[in-house]
Order: C-alpha cells, then structure tokens, then sequence
C-alpha cells in the first residue's frame, strides 16, 4: 500500500511512517479540533485526509487505510508475524490453488444491521472490479475468472458478474481463478476485498462519505482536513473487537505539529516522528516512546513517461542509485532510523533476498560512469517529488546532495504540499522526474512488493513501468504449484528488476513514534500500523 498509497502507498500501502503521515489543518489554527483532548474513552492518532471517499477498493494509501481498516473487515487478517488470522471466514480451503471455497462465520452483520453474507461478498466484489465503477484497487480481482468480462482493456463490461463467483448458501461461495495462484489466499487479507451492505448500491457517493461497515468500528462522522470520528460497535464479532470506546484521526499539516500536541496531551498516539525530533523523542516521552522494523520499504520512483526517463537507459538509473550514500543518510539525517536496501522487498515478507549487488552501494566513481554510459540525463537535471507533510524534505535534500556531488547532475526537490496532492499528480502523471515511493505491505509475501509495483497493469505502477518480460516472468510465478515455488519464482523476477530498475530502492522503515500518558497498549502490527483496537485509555 502506498505510504504516504499498497494498502496500500505507505501511508500499504500504504503510506508509511516518514513516507506517509498526517496532512491537513491541524497545527494550531484557531478552532481546531485537533488542540482538543480525545472524547472521554476515545483514542486520538495523527492520521491525515484521506485522498479518496472511505471505499475499501478505491482506497490504497495509509491514511484512508487507517480509517477503511476500523470500519470494515475482510475474510481474514494477519497476527504481528504475518500469518493467516481468520476473521469474517470461517476457512479459505482449496485443494488445487485455482477454486477456493469460502466459508463465513455465522452472526456477523453490518452496522446497519443488516447479515453479513455470501451475496454480501460477491456482489461487493463484482462491483469493485467493473471498470465503469473506476476503483482504484480493481486490478485486485485480476486473477478471478471473468475478470475481463467486467474490466475489458477497452470498451464497455461484457457483464456485470464475473464468472467465478459463485454464492452457494448464505454462508458460503466460491472463487474460481483464471488459473492457478498459490498466494491467493493471501490477497484475500487486504481490505479491499471487504464486503459491502446493499445500501452502498444504493448511492455509492454518498456511502463514501458516510460508510456503514462491518468492522470493530462504526462512522461517526468526517470533518474534511480535519478530524474522521468512529466509535466503537458492540456488535462486532471478530477476534479484533474494541477495548476502547472509539478513534478519532486527527489532521496536522506537519508531523511537527503532532508531536507537540503528543507531547502536551492534545494528541494521544503519533505514527512517525520527524527527522527534527527523533534525536529527543525517546526522551521526550520515554515509555511512551515506540521504536520497531516493519514490512516497508522507500524507493525513488522514475516516471518514465517524463522527460528526464523517457526511453532510459537502466544503466543511468543503476547509477543514481549508487550516487546515493544510503549509510551516511540513514545514520545522520534519518538518526539511525532506517536501513540501507539490498532488495525490492523487506525483511518481514516471505522471499525477501539479498540481492548481493553493487547497485545498492555507495559509488561515486562508478555511478558517474554508468550514468555517461547510459547516454546520461536529458538537460542534466532531475526532481524528486515529495509530500511536505511527511518530514521528507530534509532526506530528500540528503539524497540530491549526494547524487549532484556524484554524478554533478543538478538534482533538485520537488515539493508537494500535501500527501493527496503527490498522490494526484502521480496519478495524473504530473511527475516531473521520480517521486518518493513508500511501500507497506497489503499481504507479507514478496509478490505484493513486485506485481502491485511493477507489473504493466497494476494500478499502483505511478512511474508506468512496463515490461513484457517481467510481465511474463510474473505470470509463470502465479501459476506455480505451490506458495513456496511462487515466492521462488518472484525471487527470480526480482533478480531480473536489479536489470530493468523500475525502481531505486533506498531504505527499509522502523516505527518511531510515540504515545503520551493516557493510554496504553499501544501495539504495532507487522505492516507498521498500530493496533488501535487494543489501545486501552486509562481511567
């Protein structure tokens, strides 16, 4: 997910700790509802707005995540080390990889009241996934026969179902895939694949604004760039239930701003302290100070539809990635804070290598000369596009500084103001050279770090990579015989990345955040996000 969008861009996705915070009004304006203590029994986080309406399946970067992941829940989840938790499923069984029956556990309903079932499932799905609906996640469903009968490259549906759905009773249907894919189930833990109650058919607009979900909380209400309020539901029946009496995610325009109203008790928990404060915050809030790995990585995403990457040369790109000094960076500006990449993908996913390769070392003598042997860049300048909201600016400057003081190309920030704004752009293909790329993991195996990234359909793909090969390579892994040779064969398409270089991978993320006095429990999941529903305010 990308971060600050896979689920989710970090933020998954998926926007992440430095790669993905809070964004908004909330640094001091004058009637701002983030200078307010939590309600009484509430939780309060820095998370920003979202850039999308609350839809699970349009919705893949962390903050709208946050909130989509409170008020909905999905067949299954993962535990703190990625495994398979069932949550709405009773069991995801298959006996050949490519028909899947899925059995939901009995009681469960939407807020609304309304039984969560089967039909709920599969028509949410079919939705989703009918290009006319425009969702963002809706490659997602790729892998689902009929799929292309919903979503056709070009032209109207074909219909509005697809083919390998099938309800059997009210508890049960079934999924039958194009093909074989041993990671299936896998997927099946992102929240985009959510089900939904019949009122969303009903006027999905105005369902994104005021959801009804069937997670451990339920809407309150959403003050645009400001606050998103939900309290929680007693009904819920999942594993995950509420051990508070609701969340409130609070805007701030810096993650500056955050921390001190953390600091003073305005602010309860905060994702990811700055690079201006992480030399003090252990200090600052000591128990409450929260440090730990997760499953994400930072890159430097080419657009290579821009000017500068049109038709490039991988060499030029090998290149820059050894014109930036990862150790230096990450000891002194990220504060020890991250480690230097040597993959696509983090430690905390199923087939994550070490790619044993030069590319990713600090070189400056060679990087000069691969970027003059790859014909060099167009007019000898490059941006790196960011989210000013993000504490990015000053390790973005790091990077440019190193790369100018290698290579002598002029290497320059790129600033956005907020994390919507970078999203948009990216989407638009607005980018002028790369942007900042966080990635959190959606599902812990490799695939979702190579396929939702650099696959030539995958909606996530901002820098619009593409390559037949690799496309290739992708579809033989999906087709292995079993979840082992799958991740074996996406090592093997990682191998084949280090040529191409769709991507310069940077560092892997830690959680350096923190919570002030009145809660406790604060908890980290294995994607970077805090547990919320296990926060426990104190009395």
């Amino acid at each position: 997910m990308r971060g600050a969008r896979s689920a989710k861009w970090v933020a998954g996705a998926i926007v992440v700790a430095l790669a993905a915070t809070a964004c908004g009004g909330g640094s001091g304006d004058k009637g701002d509802s983030s200078k307010k203590g939590a309600l009484a029994g509430y939780v309060s986080i820095d998370v920003g707005e979202p850039q999308k309406p609350l839809m699970p399946a349009d919705t893949n970067e962390t903050n709208g995540a946050y909130v989509i992941r409170a008020l909905f829940t999905q067949l299954l989840d993962f535990d703190s080390k990625g495994e398979i938790v069932y949550t709405n499923a009773e069991s995801v069984d298959t006996e050949d990889s490519k028909v899947w029956t899925v059995k939901l556990k009995d009681g469960w309903k939407f807020h609304n009241g309304e039984p969560v079932t089967a039909q709920s499932y599969v028509d949410a799905w079919n939705w989703y996934a009918n290009t006319k609906n425009n969702q963002q996640n809706s490659f997602w469903f790729d892998d689902i026969a009929g799929y292309d009968d919903v979503h056709p490259e070009k032209g109207d549906p074909k219909s509005d179902k697809m083919s390998g759905l099938k309800v059997v009773d009210d508890h049960t249907f079934t999924i039958t895939l194009k093909d074989r894919v041993p990671y299936f189930n896998y997927k099946l833990g992102y929240s985009t694949f959510a089900p939904m109650p019949k009122v969303f058919f009903d006027d999905p607009k105005a369902f994104g604004q005021k959801p009804v979900g069937n997670g451990p909380y339920e809407f309150e209400k959403w003050t645009h760039k400001k606050l998103i309020q939900v309290k929680a539901w007693d009904g819920y029946k999942g594993p995950n239930k509420a051990e508070n009496k609701g969340i409130q995610f609070k805007n701030y325009t810096t993650v500056e701003a955050a921390y001190q109203d953390v600091v003073s008790g305005n602010l309860d928990i905060i994702r990811q302290v700055g690079p201006t404060d992480l030399p003090k915050y252990k200090q600052d809030l000591g128990d409450g100070a929260l440090e730990q790995p997760y499953a994400a990585i930072q890159s430097l995403v080419p657009a290579f539809y821009s000017k500068t990457f049109k038709g490039v040369n991988p060499k030029v790109l090998q290149g820059l990635s050894m014109a930036i000094d990862r150790d230096t960076i990450t000891k002194t500006v990220l504060n020890g804070t991250r480690t230097p990449a040597t993959s696509f993908t983090p430690p905390q996913v199923k087939g994550n290598q070490d790619l044993h390769t030069d590319v990713f070392k600090y070189d400056p003598v060679k990087a000069k000369a691969l970027v003059k042997e790859g014909g060099g860049v167009p007019g000898n300048k490059l941006w790196i596009q960011y989210n000013t909201d993000g504490g990015h600016k000053e390790w973005v400057t790091a990077v440019c500084e190193s790369i100018r003081n290698a290579t002598g190309i002029d290497c320059v920030g790129d600033p956005k103001p907020d994390f919507p704004t970078d999203l948009e752009a990216r989407d638009n293909n607005e980018v002028k050279s790369m942007y900042r790329g966080g990635w959190v993991a959606d599902y812990p195996v490799n695939v979702n770090f190579i396929k939702e990234l650099y696959h030539t359909k995958a909606e996530s793909n901002n820098g619009r990579f593409s390559d037949k090969e690799i496309d290739a390579l992708m579809a033989k892994g999906d087709k292995a015989e079993s979840l082992e040779e799958a991740v074996k064969a996406y090592q093997q398409v990682e191998q084949k990345l280090l040529q191409k270089m769709p991507a310069i991978p940077l560092w892997y993320y830690q959680i350096n955040g923190g919570h002030g006095k009145k809660v406790d429990n604060v908890n980290i999941d294995y994607r970077g996000d805090i547990e919320l529903n296990k926060v426990t305010v104190k009395k």
